[in-house]
């Protein structure tokens, strides 16, 4: 029941930009770790100039531009450099946007990672994926139906993916590696930090016989921040998101969420009423998501997205490269600073309100971003952190 998907969209980076040598890899790691460089600048970034290189040289200028109060901290060559050797002691191998060997569907989703480390077997990284995700402190039925589902999906050939943590998605790690090792564990600290240490064994396992990945540095430990960054990963990496046992306000509909944003399946298995651990299935249920009973049901649902390509979400300002000459000015950037706040916008409403051309808006956001004065958010939305 499996099949390949067809992922000749355009990539968010041109292939020929993606490194190919150890230098051309080390700035593209220095300008991934720079000060106020997101997923969506570094792709803007690296669509303005021609590489990484060039690109470190002229942040710390588009910075002050968009009205920096301090120069700009640059990732040094040392660190980077220290952060590769790490990697190659810990056997991870760093897979970069836009190269033949970034998993095609995560290239595809709004503010793609720069980089992932990838602990393991790489191949695992395939568009035959599903992501079970749920409560950390499950049912003895909440795992084992978990654990049913991903040993019936690996023995289909689909990799299963989550997140390392307690419960359910421990349950379906430890299920899939019985069917030949076809998962894949997503990090919120780097693939060598092993979070819940208890997981220790399975992290290793699963490096042996499937994939570990993460965005975050080799030797980061997981704060609460990079958890919904990782759960954007996981559904980026797969076809559906999976939900078993889900509070209401679980990190688990986090990833739901983000796999409708991404346009991914949103599938969730029904609880009982009165558990509170099955409030925000129920709701994903509600909400419209694909009701699961069994592996079928789960492959009825996603295989036929293997013959047809995948929704793209909205690429906003990243449609059009950028043009060297495209320049915004500060009449521009006080505007937009007047009409961003703290509650997110959409990029197309400010070029309506503004109205200036998308370009000029677009550059005139990348200033403002590395100067720190606003912060993206999936989806094509910005908000404002400086109200200097």
């Amino acid at each position: 029941m499996t099949g390949r998907l067809d992922l000749d969209a355009q990539p968010p980076i041109p292939p020929s930009k993606a490194p190919t040598t150890d230098e051309t890899r080390l700035s593209w790691l220095r300008l991934a770790r720079s000060q106020n460089v997101g997923p969506v600048t570094f792709v803007q970034l690296l669509r303005r100039y021609r590489s990484a290189a060039d690109a470190l040289a002229a942040v710390p200028d588009l910075a002050a531009r968009g009205g920096a109060k301090r120069r700009i901290k640059l990732c040094d060559a040392a660190s980077a450099q220290a952060e590769i050797d790490a990697a190659a002691t810990a056997g991870a191998r760093m897979l970069c946007l836009g190269a033949p060997d970034y998993p095609g569907l995560l290239g595809l989703i709004d503010g793609a990672p720069p980089l992932i480390w990838a602990l393991g077997n790489s191949g695992r990284l395939t568009p035959n994926a599903v992501a079970l995700v749920g409560a950390r402190n499950a049912s003895a039925a909440g795992r084992r139906f978990a654990g049913i589902l991903a040993r019936d999906l690996a023995r289909e050939g689909w990799v299963v993916v989550s997140g390392l943590a307690r419960g359910v998605d421990g349950a379906a790690h430890a299920a899939a590696l019985e069917e030949l090792g076809g998962t894949a564990a997503v990090l919120a600290g780097g693939v060598d930090q092993i979070y819940p240490p208890e997981h220790a064994e399975l992290h290793a396992a699963i490096a042996e016989q499937g994939v570990v990945v993460s965005e975050m540095p080799m030797g980061f430990e997981p704060i609460a921040r990079s958890f919904p960054r990782r759960n954007r990963i996981i559904s980026g990496l797969s076809q559906g998101v999976l939900v078993i046992e889900a509070a209401e306000r679980s990190g688990s509909l986090i990833t739901a969420r983000y796999a409708a944003e991404q346009g991914r399946e949103a599938m969730a298995a029904p609880g009982h009423p009165l558990d509170p651990r099955a409030g925000g299935s129920n709701a994903l249920l509600r909400e419209g998501a694909v009701l699961i009973r069994s592996a079928e049901d789960v492959l009825e649902a996603l295989t036929p997205r293997l013959s047809n390509k995948i929704a793209e979400p909205p690429r906003h300002y990243l449609d059009a490269p950028f043009e060297t000459q495209i320049e915004s000015d500060e009449t521009l950037r006080r505007r937009l600073i007047e009409l961003i706040s703290v509650a997110p916008v959409e990029v197309d409403e400010l070029v309506r309100q503004a109205g200036a051309p998308a370009a000029m808006v677009a550059s005139a956001l990348l200033e403002l971003e590395l100067a720190g004065r606003i912060e993206r958010a999936p989806g094509g939305l910005v908000s404002r952190v400086d109200f200097s």
